[in-house]
């Protein structure tokens, strides 16, 4: 028996393999494609997700194959550039496909040592005492502690689990292609810009090599949601709505990417539980799927090792779901919200001028774009301190860097007093005497995803705090 099943190999399942390993978890990660997925569906990486990297000592292998952004203008397609001052060493978005994320992530999980199996399809699961079998398609019959569900919005663990997926179907499509064109990258610049200016769930232009990426709105709702739409369909679509079909061909990916909107009642159900699109489904706008369910994964791989390895405090795993479901929860509102501002009917485009003019004023626009970047992400620990449960930006410290500590995937306990001590914990908790100039604390405890647990000077706080996150 293994420890733990993800089942699903996209950027969700491999986060969390290569978090589980950190800490000697046995991983077997179970994906029914024979082969990684060739179409790219995300583009980019936001702030935390970039931090999240970093913190693992990753960052620059991404770095290496993608390019740096600005940051404004993603908060539905509306044009602003990025507050000042943003809370995070990492202020732009890195632009990288999402099949180079999914190399990299694989490549990570590979060298800590993931057993990493394709062509492999779940069909059938039970839970037992102390356990889980899961049955692929070849009869196969896997058995392991914990069972993970990182198999997207059609998850067949969800299914199989009997959690419901309550929310709204699609009420809008968009067309998505991998096409060749005759149209030169200058012409299809040009027409895009101009089609933008009214419509902005539309592009086209270069991906990569001879190909070239096609997003345009669909002409309602298709009823067979298994099925591709047709080049013809295509070609239609960017005539109606931009006066050119561009000369696209031999298609390589097409795909009809709704705006379904449903979040998993729970994400756990005993000894199976949910990260990534199998808890969450949203609107594809302002790039924020992706970089969820990679956050999803650093938020649970530690607590699920923790669980495995024996020294979890009671509770610990329950706050996966306690931190991460309102988290979703808001980015299914956002996204909701920035669907109305993209639409092309006359008050919505009023609502979209107005939403326009408050983002003139940095409140607004910096609220709008923490949403989306998710560095305002507070979870609820039920203390009155500012520090405690947001997350901490990487600090300058006398000798070297904060995230630079936080790469083995323990606690960390900062201390700029030399006086405090997390003795009993050594297995678990790194203690580093340094200062940070720039933080406004005597210490931080910080959990192994780099949120704040506690903060002061106090040790038998300190000692109550390493308690509830660390065990006894």
């Amino acid at each position: 028996m293994t420890d733990v099943i993800v089942v699903g190999a996209g950027p969700t399942g491999l986060m969390l393999a290569a978090e589980l390993r950190l800490h000697g978890v046995d991983v077997v990660v179970v994906d029914k494609a024979t082969e990684p997925t060739d179409f790219v569906r995300a583009l980019g990486l936001h702030v935390r997700s970039i931090e999240v990297l970093d913190q693992r000592g990753r960052l620059e292998r991404f770095l290496a194959e993608g390019t740096k952004y600005p940051l404004g203008g993603f908060f539905a397609a509306i044009s602003k550039p990025a507050p000042e001052g943003l809370d995070t060493a990492h202020g732009y978005v890195l632009g990288i496909p999402q099949t180079t994320t999914e190399r990299l992530l694989a490549e990570w999980a590979a060298e800590l040592g993931t057993d990493l199996r394709r062509g492999c399809e779940l069909v059938g699961l039970d839970q037992h005492e102390d356990g889980v079998r899961a049955e692929l398609a070849d009869g196969t019959r896997l058995r392991a502690r914990y069972l993970v569900g990182c198999d997207g919005g059609r998850s067949t663990v969800r299914k199989l689990s009997g959690i419901g997926f309550p929310g709204e179907p699609s009420r809008t499509d968009t067309l998505l292609g991998e096409v060749k064109a005759t149209a030169s990258p200058e012409a299809m610049a040009a027409v895009t810009a101009e089609v933008r200016a009214t419509q902005k769930r539309f592009g086209v232009g270069p991906l990569d090599g001879e190909w070239c990426r096609v997003v345009v709105p669909a002409a309602g709702v298709a009823e067979d949601r298994d099925a591709p739409p047709t080049l013809d369909e295509l070609r239609g679509r960017l005539d109606a709505v931009a006066g050119t079909d561009f000369g696209v061909h031999s298609p390589r990916r097409l795909a009809r990417i709704g705006d379904a909107t449903r979040q998993a009642e729970r994400y756990r159900s005993g000894r199976v539980i949910l990260a990534g699109d199998a808890a969450h489904i949203h609107p594809p706008v302002g790039g924020q799927g992706l970089n969820l369910g990679l956050q999803d994964a650093f938020n649970l791989g530690w607590k699920l090792a923790a669980e495995i390895s024996g020294w979890a405090p009671d509770g610990l795993l329950d706050t996966y779901q306690a931190e991460r479901r309102p988290v979703a929860a808001d980015v299914l509102d956002n996204t909701r919200a920035q669907m109305q501002l993209m639409s092309t009917e006359p008050g919505a485009r009023a609502v979209r001028r107005l939403v326009s003019e408050l983002m003139d004023f940095d409140v607004v626009n910096r609220h709008l774009t923490e949403k989306i970047i998710a560095t305002a992400v507070r979870y609820d620990f039920d203390d009155d301190s500012p520090l405690v449960g947001t997350r901490m930006r990487d600090l300058a410290l006398k000798r070297g860097r904060l995230y630079e500590q936080l790469r083995t995937g323990r606690g960390l306990l900062l201390d700029q007093t030399g006086a405090l001590s997390a003795e009993g914990w050594a297995d678990r908790v790194d203690h580093v005497v340094d200062v940070a100039e720039e933080l406004d604390a005597a210490a931080v405890l910080l959990r192994p995803d780099g949120h704040v647990a506690w903060a002061g000077d106090d040790q038998q706080e300190l000692v109550t705090h390493l308690a509830r996150w660390f065990g006894e």
